[in-house]
């Protein structure tokens, strides 16, 4: 019945969003990749029993699953019926949804649950995330990422102002391991009035592509766009998974369509499973709680080449929602190594898929294997409710 469920879900969120085109692939393959790591193991025992017998897969594409209680809210009967084979985790979803509400306002004390999923750390330079302030805040992915690793380990009491529980950490970690492998969830171009790359730590007027979700992506070679405007950070969210599985005629039924999608991406991740990736391991002196910051460092360059390999045209200031960004188009450019954008992008996001599978796997074992503390602080001896200090 709960697979079941979850396939039905994982449909509507392929079928009718277009934002989250193939986005939830990528998250799956992710979440397997760990699942099958972790098999057998104490970590893997314990995740199972936190997630209420959900495996890491399925968890993985809960968090952006929650973003559709957005418009009707958490007391709408249809979202009522979401998880409702699992009751505790269903309820616990909606406590921290309700703990971070969506806002538009940028300065609200209390933080939306879509700001957990980013940073945008500027592109200039070999800057790294402690290296400024200019789009990083206290809640953003590194952070967030922080205080759930935290939460998981006892260091953070389960009773907290954002409603992250064990449970709830488990599964923002399977899914934000995998967004902070995908480059524009870390990386941001900023652009001055006259539409010129410009570094924002520098002072004067900035706006950022809000990691290309701003930027309309025109490519020119080896791609056949599936709609007529195509986002820069939609791209990288979806079609460069989606190029590393089968392709199915659009005349085939979406059920029958799904069905061979799940299959090659298991499929895929068994392999990728079996093989262990090239410069996954992080230094033995890199502290647990510090993995996420180093991910996203590790990542930068990446961002910098996925806008490198690009040229800006027309952008220009403009007011979204209540933050102005640099709106304009990102176009191809002939590279060295002769790869087109499409080509060589679904190549990394392979490898950063790969990565973040055997990391996600290898910082649930640090996290919930026999060292893990068995009680659990109480709120008030917790030495801050803040994931900066986390």
């Amino acid at each position: 019945m709960k697979k079941i469920f979850l396939c039905s879900l994982l449909l509507a969120l392929t079928l009718s969003s277009p934002a989250l085109a193939y986005g939830p692939g990528g998250h799956k393959i992710i979440g397997a990749i760990a699942d099958q790591k972790l098999a057998d193991t104490p970590a893997g025992a314990r995740a199972t029993e936190l997630l209420n017998g959900y495996t890491l897969q399925e968890a993985s594409i809960m968090v952006d699953t929650i973003k559709q209680w957005d418009k009707p809210g958490i007391d709408d009967p249809k979202v009522l019926r979401y998880f409702s084979s699992h009751p505790k985790i269903a309820q616990q979803l909606r406590d921290f949804w309700k703990a971070n509400p969506p806002t538009t306002d940028a300065k609200s004390a209390v933080p939306s649950h879509h700001w957990f999923h980013y940073t945008d750390v500027p592109l200039v330079g070999e800057a790294k995330y402690a290296a400024g302030k200019i789009g990083r805040s206290p809640w953003d992915i590194v952070q967030t990422m922080r205080y759930c690793i935290a939460v998981l380990q006892g260091k953070e009491p389960e009773e907290n102002a954002r409603k992250i529980t064990k449970p709830i950490a488990l599964i923002l970690l399977a899914h934000f391991v995998g967004d902070i492998h995908q480059p524009l969830h870390v990386g941001a171009q900023y652009f001055n009035a006259k539409g010129q790359p410009v570094d924002p730590e520098r002072g004067g007027e900035s706006f950022p592509d809000e990691g290309g979700n701003s930027l309309r992506l025109k490519l020119t070679r080896d791609f056949v766009p599936r709609k007529k405007e195509l986002k820069l950070h939609s791209f990288w969210d979806g079609e460069t998974v989606s190029a590393n599985l089968p392709q199915f005629p659009d005349t085939m039924p979406k059920e029958e369509r799904q069905v061979k999608m799940d299959a090659a991406e298991q499929e895929l991740s068994e392999r990728l499973a079996k093989e262990e990736p090239k410069n996954w391991r992080l230094p033995a002196d890199v502290a647990l709680r510090d993995y996420p910051e180093a991910w996203a460092d590790g990542i930068m360059p990446l961002a910098r080449q996925a806008h490198a390999r690009l040229r800006y045209q027309n952008v220009t200031p403009k007011l979204d929602r209540d933050k102005m960004v640099g709106d304009g188009e990102a176009v191809e450019e002939p590279t060295k190594d002769g790869l087109s954008y499409s080509k060589w992008s679904a190549r990394m996001v392979l490898h950063e898929m790969h990565r973040a599978g055997w990391r996600l796997a290898d910082l649930l074992e640090k996290a919930l294997g026999p060292n893990e503390p068995t009680s659990t602080p109480s709120a008030a001896s917790s030495p801050s409710a803040s994931p900066a200090n986390a």
